[in-house]
């Protein structure tokens, strides 16, 4: 039941240690407004790579190449050190983010946008690789708050306490749409912005606090 959700939350929230340490990312979100251009544009190319992957894996591909591999390795250079990391789908990621070179003014570009929905949406239909949960996983790490990141992690903690009847086997944005409300209701019921709800459900199935 999603009072059991709700409880477990709430309990968490006791832990001092934890909530420290989810304030402290949440911090390091609300700063990235402060940071430079290309590290703007390498929090896009992690988000590229989270997608069909483990958040750790596109972690480590990001820390291997760092701002000036995202924007300076040729495409072959890209790809073998993505398949170095074993992420299955090194080729297809090398294309996406040196198709994504022509937005490295993306800062400018995103924050050029009122609302978070726009910005969402410029990136999805502008972005090669970026779908809803990664679009709403960039924003959420460049300092928005008011987007759900539903990856799986997510949506099976939403499925197992009765927030949804299914998890869907893809994800459009109509049934996107339709999670992210139930979403931002458990939101409320904690009251939590999505962002910092994010952090404390991907704990409760992961362990990690995370970025």
């Amino acid at each position: 039941m999603p009072d059991n959700l709700i409880i477990q939350i709430k309990e968490l929230q006791q832990d001092k240690e934890l909530v420290e340490l989810i304030n402290s990312r949440l911090n390091e979100f609300s700063g990235f407004k402060n940071k430079s251009k290309d590290e703007w544009f390498s929090e896009l190319c992690f988000c590229i790579l989270t997608a069909n992957s483990k958040a750790e894996t596109a972690l480590n591909i990001q820390n291997e190449l760092k701002f000036s591999g995202f924007i300076e390795e040729k495409e072959k250079s890209l790809s073998k050190c993505i398949q170095r990391n074993k992420h299955r789908f090194h080729n297809n990621k090398a294309k996406f983010i040196c198709e994504a070179r022509e937005f490295k003014n993306i800062k400018e570009i995103i924050n050029s946008f009122k609302d978070s929905f726009s910005k969402r949406e410029w990136l999805i239909h502008n972005i090669k690789g970026i779908g809803f949960k990664e679009a709403s996983h960039f924003l959420r790490n460049t300092g928005t708050t008011d987007l759900a990141i539903l990856d799986r992690h997510i949506l099976n903690l939403m499925k197992e306490n009765n927030l949804i009847k299914e998890k869907p086997k893809s994800l459009n944005k109509k049934n996107y749409l339709e999670l992210e409300k139930k979403f931002f209701s458990l939101a409320e019921k904690v009251k939590m912005n999505a962002a910092e709800l994010d952090l404390y459900m991907w704990f409760i199935k992961t362990g990690k606090v995370l970025k």
